[in-house]
């Protein structure tokens, strides 16, 4: 195995790993505030529809990403609607918005499958950083969506541990009647978390479908959403364990083409498996810690919150 070839897939583990952990912090905020999304692949697939309709037709990546942004907010505001506003499942309301938004992208993409992609986010000019081996092509010369995604993951950690409004949110997360006595208006924090995760989730799709995949295609999400769900766990509600794990998942899914290449004689179909086969396993994992030790995740996730029946 000759450097090139480390090089470049560890150029792809951070690429993916960044991608998944846009997506996964968008959970994460949603989870703080006490509301689970399933929908988060459906999402993703819509703001990469979004993100490649609009950077085809504009030219600008920028512009695919605020639209994906956008699509993937608005649908969100569908989960939050039910599953907030009127306080139905939350479980059920993320399935149906993941099949919804799942078919919603299929159909919106069918007249730009096969496609070229357009102009992709470039990298940011840091100079004779990117020359350093090994180092500058891996960290440095990775694009700035990259970089605005490890900014996202800093920031949201000092909003939710720092400020006032992290403060507010994790009391919805915890104790939803507690906070609202406090004056915290827990439907109004809750939605604006929700909306924030389906905008990451956005931006998320628009990283794979315009710099990953480089490409629009039916399915082309494959599961990651998913994925993005299973690293929340993973990294107990914390922003940095959450990109430890996302890290950790962007290999398998760098890995999952290169195998072969390696010499290792093993069906693609098992190696496509692994980064689910994990997955399944961090939740098992948890559940069964979560028997032996209280449970780090917020006290109130799931729960439909009514001031009538505080």
């Amino acid at each position: 195995m000759n450097e090139v070839t480390v090089v470049g897939l560890l150029v792809d583990v951070v690429a993916f790993g960044l991608m998944l952990y846009l997506a996964a912090l968008g959970e994460l905020i949603a989870e703080k505030a006490g509301v689970l999304n399933l929908g988060v692949e459906g999402m993703m697939a819509v703001g990469g529809v979004a993100a490649f309709w609009s950077g085809t037709e504009f030219g600008s990546p920028v512009i695919g990403l605020i639209i994906a942004g956008i699509a993937g907010g608005l649908l969100s505001l569908i989960h939050a609607l039910v599953a907030v506003v009127l306080g139905g499942d939350q479980v059920v309301s993320g399935l149906a918005l993941t099949i919804f938004g799942l078919g919603l992208a299929a159909f919106a993409g069918k007249d730009y499958v096969s496609l070229p992609a357009v102009p992709q986010f470039g990298a940011l000019p840091l100079g004779p950083l990117r020359e350093l081996r090994i180092i500058g092509p891996v960290v440095f010369n990775q694009s700035w969506l990259a970089w605005f995604a490890v900014v996202l993951g800093l920031g949201t950690w000092f909003v939710l541990e720092r400020t006032s409004i992290g403060l507010g949110l994790r009391a919805v997360g915890e104790s939803a009647a507690t906070a609202d006595t406090a004056g915290r208006s827990v439907v109004r924090t809750r939605v604006i978390a929700v909306g924030v995760g389906g905008i990451l989730a956005g931006f998320a799709g628009a990283y794979l479908t315009l710099n990953l995949a480089k490409g629009w295609s039916e399915g082309v999400t494959a599961g990651r959403g998913w994925i993005a769900v299973a690293l929340v766990i993973f990294g107990a509600w914390r922003p940095g364990r959450t990109a430890v794990g996302a890290l950790l998942f962007g290999g398998l899914l760098a890995l999952e083409p290169r195998l072969q290449t390696f010499g290792v004689n093993i069906s693609p179909i098992l190696v496509s498996m692994l980064p689910y086969v994990l997955t399944i396993g961090v939740l098992i994992i948890f559940s069964i810690q979560s028997r032996r030790r209280p449970s780090v995740a917020p006290a109130a996730i799931g729960r439909a919150y009514r001031r009538e029946e505080r």
